[in-house]
């Protein structure tokens, strides 16, 4: 089945399909623009099925060169071939037959990025969700799971590495300075996870050891010369295999494991079993050229892709609206290896931003949709989000309404239970149901209703009583497709504070159900009523952020400022100062918007103050606590109506009153925070860069001077650093000597590297103000710029759409109509590029009505545009609604 003919695909009418493919056979003679392909399928007809059902296979842009089904080869009558699509209905009786299908595909001209393709003489594989049916006719669909053999024939010059899914077989030479390599993957798989590199490359060797005493050779390989940037991916690789093993209890099952870092990629990464490919960003790291968050992110997306080996490769989805069984289920154990690497409240903290910046406006805005979509037109367009960060959330609150160990005990009984299955949602939920005892038929709502819950929360002390009460309601909007929604099963986490900053703990509870420390919301408003409270407690709710809800809540400022003081949650403490920040900005906003300045809160400024100056906060908290919401978090807070421009206003306010008030706690701390050692990329000493370069961005403004920037990008040691002052002189001096000055030692510097060259281009890209389009515009003629490759498109137009709320919305309109061409012209060589940056226009509606017009206008040039993609066709008409 096709995905981008515009057909649209229901979850209801999923069926098996009549055949299956046990085992596969593929011999690649790689040439860059005459590759042949030839695949051996043993096709496998399902019971119930009639012989006279014909094989239909899919395709996609593929020239037939032969077609045989049990050696003999097939006359025009027995089947019909598009590039598209074969159908074989000249079928033997038998109930297993063979059927070889030769091919021919061109790698060099596959800009698509999907199937097979050639980039800087290596050719790559990408086949996730339907890039398999580019390189071979197939039943390209996650539940048709076969065993795959792997011949690659390529010149030897050319490609001296040979690899794919598995364990090497042989090797060896062939006439015509060519050579072969045969691999072997005895485990069951579907062809999304088919993968083969080939090409000179480079690579780094170690192994790992099991706790079953197996050695499993390691190796990663990227382009020569860059041997060394890979220690760190390497690192990372072993200890997420050791945590695998200690929390999961999940070992290893091949004998070697590879990973290939390629520059032209579409996404982040791909788990392919035991042949990751990845994007070089997430591969290639050391202090010259790598910030602190680069290495989180090579450590998040190493273990992501490796603990995909049994979410995801071991037990794989069924069909394609299952996709948050692999992904939601993966990203929550990277989190949580994440977490236990570096500081688990600061690595939440950083989780529930990404989420409130990227998911909560996908489920407010027209690319709403449950964490299970029951519907798709492409597929690709459903990598979102809400499948990835609010599926990870869900299994959360499942470990947080069972508890850790049941939870280990669900995982478990998942494992073993489904290995080499295509699974559902209702078998995951199924297994803690059953090794819990607990019904989760209404927690299972979160897989089926989209939209983000609303909980308004009061609050009532009875002094006399002793009596501490919550009140609780849960709401939720309308979405696309969901007009009318049932109650949620919401676990919120909480604690009761005493005046002394202690927890109190209630004698008994009555109302709602309350386990240990979480109410359990199942209706649409419910009551706790806490008895033995001998003063007025200040509530701290949603701690560690149980649940992906908004809270509403009746809490005053003053207990509000207290929680930011004394909640002992690090996630309670930073959303109390964060509602505070927030309100203050709004208010703000309102003022500008009135023609007057922002008035600001003095109290407000002193917390700000106060938090940054306890050293016995972690440094990485409290250079969170240091940075304001962004533009993004504060429109998303106001909800309709926007001007940035007056967001951006009453923004650089407070953080100029901030900065003038405290400027000397600011420097003294500056200087203390000096790097006087070798650069670590240690959480502790990533902390401390974090919090210096915070500070350094609020002195730069405090100082009204571009020097203290400017010297600390000249003296600095480390990309984080340099970076940093990069930053603060482009978006806070731009149009000074010192920010041209950095600009040009940066280019003259990392000119022939393109992974910090795309820093180059983000920075220029989100400076705030209308001057930034101008700039934009010019750097889409730079030599080092080009369309083709995605990451230069994602740093570019990418950042100025999703990160530069002034630039990007400029009132005159100018900057939707440069996107719109721009989206056009991407869209004719990678509609899946395309699709993903014209999400960034998903919240136009909520623009003030002279920019909402500016942005539907360049809407609908898009639409309006003959032979769109459907992965571009199917974002604008969705978002226009």
């Amino acid at each position: 089945m096709r995905t981008d003919t515009g057909q649209l695909f229901r979850l209801e009418d999923y069926r098996p399909t009549d055949y299956l493919i046990p085992q596969t056979s593929l011999a690649f003679d790689l040439h860059p623009e005459k590759t042949i392909v030839r695949a051996v399928l043993s096709i496998e007809r399902r019971e119930g099925t009639d012989a006279s059902q014909p094989l239909v296979l899919d395709g996609d842009d593929l020239k037939l060169v032969a077609l045989s089904v049990n050696g003999v080869a097939l006359g025009d009558n027995g089947y019909q071939a598009t590039p598209e699509r074969l159908e074989i209905t000249q079928l033997p009786e038998e109930k297993r037959f063979t059927v070889e299908i030769v091919t021919e595909i061109n790698p060099m001209t596959n800009r698509q990025l999907m199937g097979l393709y050639r980039s800087s003489g290596v050719y790559c594989t990408q086949c996730e969700a339907e890039g398999f049916r580019r390189i071979t006719y197939f039943l390209d669909r996650p539940d048709v799971l076969s065993v795959y053999t792997v011949r690659i024939e390529a010149s030897k010059a050319e490609a001296p590495v040979l690899l794919s899914n598995g364990n090497p077989v042989e090797t060896g030479d062939l006439p015509g300075g060519r050579h072969f390599a045969v691999w072997d993957d005895p485990h069951p798989k579907p062809s999304y996870l088919f993968a083969l590199v080939a090409g000179s490359l480079g690579h780094i060797a170690d192994s790992f050891t099991t706790r079953s005493g197996r050695k499993v050779d390691l190796a990663i390989y990227v382009e020569h010369g860059k041997e060394p940037r890979a220690l760190y991916a390497m690192d990372a690789l072993k200890r997420s295999m050791k945590w695998d093993e200690d929390v999961f209890g999940r070992e290893y099952d091949l004998d070697v494991f590879n990973v290939v870092a390629v520059s032209d990629f579409n996404m982040g990464a791909m788990e392919n079993k035991g042949l990751n490919v990845f994007n070089d960003k997430y591969v290639l790291a050391d202090a010259e050229t790598a910030t602190d968050a680069d290495y989180a992110g090579i450590e998040a997306v190493i273990a992501h892709e490796y603990f995909h080996n049994w979410t995801g490769n071991r037990i794989t989805c069924r069909d394609w609206f299952q996709l948050c069984l692999k992904e939601g289920l993966t990203v929550f154990r990277d989190h949580e290896f994440s977490a236990d690497q570096r500081s688990r409240a600061v690595k939440r903290i950083a989780e529930v931003k990404t989420l409130k910046a990227h998911q909560f406006p996908e489920d407010a805005g027209p690319l709403a949709h449950p964490v299970r979509p029951r519907q798709y037109r492409e597929i690709n367009n459903f990598y979102t989000a809400t499948v990835y960060e609010k599926g990870s959330e869900v299994v959360r609150m499942i470990r947080t309404i069972l508890g850790p160990d049941l939870f280990r005990k669900g995982m478990d009984l998942y494992f073993e239970r489904h290995d080499g299955d295509a699974a559902t949602i209702e078998d995951f939920v199924r297994v803690f149901e059953e090794a819990s005892g607990r019904d989760l038929s209404q927690f299972a709502l979160w897989y089926e209703q989209a939209g983000t819950p609303n909980l308004s929360v009061s609050y009532d002390y009875d002094a006399a009583e002793k009596t501490f009460t919550i009140e609780l309601e849960q709401s939720m909007k309308a979405t696309p497709g969901q007009s009318r929604k049932k109650p949620m099963h919401i676990p919120v986490k909480f604690g009761l504070i005493g005046s002394d900053g202690k927890e109190i703990a209630p004698e008994t509870t009555a109302g709602a159900e309350v386990i240990a420390d979480v109410i359990h919301l199942r209706q649409r408003k419910e009551t706790v009523r806490f008895t033995g409270i001998t003063e007025r407690p200040v509530p701290s709710l949603l701690r560690g952020f149980s649940a992906p809800v908004t809270l509403a809540s009746e809490l005053p400022r003053d207990d509000l400022m207290f929680l930011a003081l004394n909640d002992s949650d690090p996630v309670g403490r930073w959303q109390a100062l964060t509602k505070l920040l927030t309100g203050t900005l709004i208010a703000g906003v309102k003022r500008v918007r009135g023609g007057k300045m922002p008035v600001i809160d003095s109290d407000i400024v002193d917390l700000v103050g106060r938090i940054t100056a306890d050293e016995t906060l972690d440094a990485a908290f409290r250079a969170l606590c240091l940075t304001l919401p962004g533009e993004s978090d504060i429109a998303r807070e106001i909800g309709n109506n926007i001007d940035p421009d007056a967001v951006l206003a009453s923004r650089d306010a407070l953080i100029k009153a901030i900065a003038e008030t405290h400027a000397g706690l600011f420097a003294a701390l500056y200087d203390t925070l000096v790097n006087t050692g070798e650069f670590s990329p240690d959480a502790a000493s990533a902390g401390r860069r974090a919090l210096r370069n915070s500070l350094l961005d609020y002195l730069s403004v405090a100082e009204a001077s571009p020097s203290r920037a400017a010297a600390q990008y000249r003296a600095a040691d480390n990309m984080t650093d340099r970076a940093a002052a990069l930053g603060v002189l482009v978006h806070r001096f731009g149009d000074s000597e010192s920010a041209a000055e950095a600009l040009a030692a940066f280019e003259k510097r990392f000119g022939g590297d393109p992974l910090v060259m795309d820093k180059w281009f983000i920075v220029q890209a989100t400076r705030p103000g209308p001057k930034s389009l101008d700039t934009v515009q010019a750097l889409m003629q730079h030599r080092l710029f080009s369309l083709d490759n995605p990451n230069r498109a994602r740093a570019l137009i990418g950042a100025f759409a999703t990160a530069n709320q002034t630039g990007f919305n400029r009132a005159d309109g100018a900057a939707y109509r440069f996107f719109a061409d721009a989206i056009l012209k991407i869209d004719g060589e990678n509609p899946q590029l395309a699709a993903r940056l014209l999400t960034a226009l998903r919240s136009w509606r909520s623009l003030e009505a002279g920019r909402r017009e500016h942005a539907r206008a360049a809407l609908a040039q898009i639409a309006a545009t003959e032979k769109l993609s459907t992965d571009v066709k199917d974002i604008v008409e969705r978002t226009l609604g």
